[in-house]
């Protein structure tokens, strides 16, 4: 399994959902967190991330991911 840099959780407003941006090298791999509303907490953001990074093939250390704080609308 490859291993990831970090990742960045980040909330798309416009899609209503959880984003996660996976840095490897000079690759990102962005991928939806569709299972988890806006008001999630960061310990279920930050597992939700490494769960997607394995599923795509990646090994994410939790300590690399980023939460973004979501804007006010």
């Amino acid at each position: 399994m490859v291993r990831a840099d970090s990742a960045k959780v980040e909330w798309n407003a416009a899609k209503k959902r959880w984003e996660v941006h996976i840095q490897v090298g000079a690759e990102v791999v962005k991928r939806p967190i569709p299972k988890h509303t806006e008001e999630a907490g960061e310990p279920a953001l930050r597992a939700a991330a490494v769960e997607t990074a394995h599923d795509e093939g990646y090994e994410l250390d939790p300590a690399n991911v980023e939460i973004a704080l979501v804007e006010p609308a």
